[in-house]
């Protein structure tokens, strides 16, 4: 494993349209995520699979221009906290040097009334980065990540279904 720090820039748009809702932050995305072009892009992630199956979606989509429609379909808006950083693999307790997102994109732009965290690692760096400027509350919802293999599919849309 390579343990060298690697300096990120985020390079995807966040998804969102004027009739979002809900904001999911992530941290960064992860290296198969940055292979992929596109959030939550690692095959074991189940981001995917649980916003479907929250959001009674019959097919679980595959490609980028699915997953967009998806979450405007559903009011959704995904960004991360994030705009650069330094980091080990896609290892989100190496995180250091950060530079975070401007959410003001998002904020000023639809009418978003609850934003969550894809983990601990997101609240914390929220509470941290952009509390102070949005003074706008997060909830933390477990990580859907393949590193949080305590949570089973099944456990995560219990904890997440909250937001509903």
């Amino acid at each position: 494993m390579n343990s060298e720090y690697t300096h990120i820039k985020h390079e995807f748009e966040p998804v969102f349209d004027k009739n979002s809702k809900i904001l999911v932050l992530g941290t960064l995305p992860s290296v198969k995520s940055r292979e992929n072009n596109f959030y939550y892009g690692h095959p074991q992630n189940r981001f995917w699979k649980l916003i479907a199956a929250l959001c009674d979606e019959d097919i679980v989509p595959q490609t980028i221009e699915e997953k967009k429609q998806m979450l405007l379909r559903n009011h959704i808006a995904v960004w991360d906290v994030i705009s650069e950083c330094d980091i080990i693999g896609s290892s989100d307790s190496s995180i250091k040097n950060v530079v975070p997102v401007d959410l003001s994109v998002i904020l000023d732009n639809a009418d978003i009334d609850r934003i969550y965290a894809n983990g601990g690692k997101a609240y914390e760096l929220y509470m941290k980065y952009q509390y102070g400027k949005t003074g706008r509350e997060i909830i933390k919802l477990p990580s859907t990540s393949p590193a949080n293999a305590a949570y089973s599919l099944e456990r995560l849309l219990e904890c997440w279904q909250m937001w509903i």
